[in-house]
């Protein structure tokens, strides 16, 4: 049993380091948990609830910001805009998750699907860095509603394992004239939402498989995920306020093009 926690451990803190990166946390999961061998109890659902942990840590890092929205709603015009934005973006996840969720996770939850989305997603990552137009949006507040609902369009591209919800998002901004800053913000904070709705789906629709052992080895992915993605979301922010995606773009491209020939070489 001890190995099974040990495991959870690794794919917890995979969780953490690559969730709010660009690229892709539930692939680096789904190559990980195969690597490991991971089949715990409840591992059909694992990759997914624990990142409630990874959301937990937005909410710590962000509490004085969604505090000041929250509290400001009945009579901040900019909290209300801030809210509005972020449930918008959100709206088309809730719709195509309901609709495709089980033939996402029967057909496209495979190492296959998760190479190449990385692949190919690196190569647009590099387009939309060269191309991407001048922002003309540099708040959350100043986004209009239809910004925010092309965005959340753009997001549910995350529905493929493998192409990362913070990427579709973030890059999605940028396209659409967002700076890379806020971009990124509105990332971590439209997350908060998605990711909630999604795991809290998974939970329900796996909750006869989900044994006293099997919530065991998900605290335990949860609770590292949460430790570790403090400090990742903090480097993160800074990062990219100042350097490109290029990098993130590379590691997808390496990462997709080794897979693909693990895959090949293993059969």
């Amino acid at each position: 049993m001890m190995d099974m926690y040990v495991q959870a451990v690794v794919l917890g803190a995979v969780e953490a380091a690559t969730e709010f990166l660009p690229v892709s946390s539930t692939g680096h999961l789904i190559l990980a948990g195969k690597l490991l061998g991971f089949e715990g109890p409840g591992s059909s659902v694992f990759e997914v609830a624990i990142q409630a942990g990874a959301i937990a840590a937005i909410c710590v890092l962000y509490i004085q910001k969604l505090w000041r929205v929250l509290v400001g709603l009945p009579g901040d015009v900019q909290a209300r805009k801030f809210a509005v934005a972020v449930l918008l973006a959100f709206l088309p996840a809730v719709v195509l998750g309901l609709l495709l969720h089980d033939f996402i996770k029967s057909v496209l939850f495979s190492p296959l699907v998760v190479c190449w989305s990385l692949l190919i997603g690196g190569v647009v990552m590099l387009v939309v860095e060269r191309y991407a137009p001048k922002a003309k949006v540099h708040s959350v507040e100043s986004m209009g509603p239809l910004l925010a609902v092309k965005i959340g369009v753009l997001q549910c591209l995350a529905m493929i394992p493998g192409v990362s919800r913070s990427a579709s998002s973030i890059l999605g901004a940028l396209w659409l004239g967002v700076d890379r800053k806020t971009a990124t913000e509105f990332s971590f904070f439209l997350a908060i939402p998605t990711l909630v709705g999604a795991c809290a789906l998974d939970l329900f629709k796996a909750r006869h498989e989900l044994t006293g052992e099997a919530w065991g080895l998900i605290a335990v992915g949860l609770i590292t995920a949460f430790v570790v993605a403090l400090p990742v979301v903090r480097w993160f922010i800074g990062y990219v306020s100042k350097h490109g995606f290029a990098p993130f773009a590379y590691y997808r491209m390496a990462l997709g093009v080794v897979g693909l020939i693990w895959l090949w070489v293993a059969g």
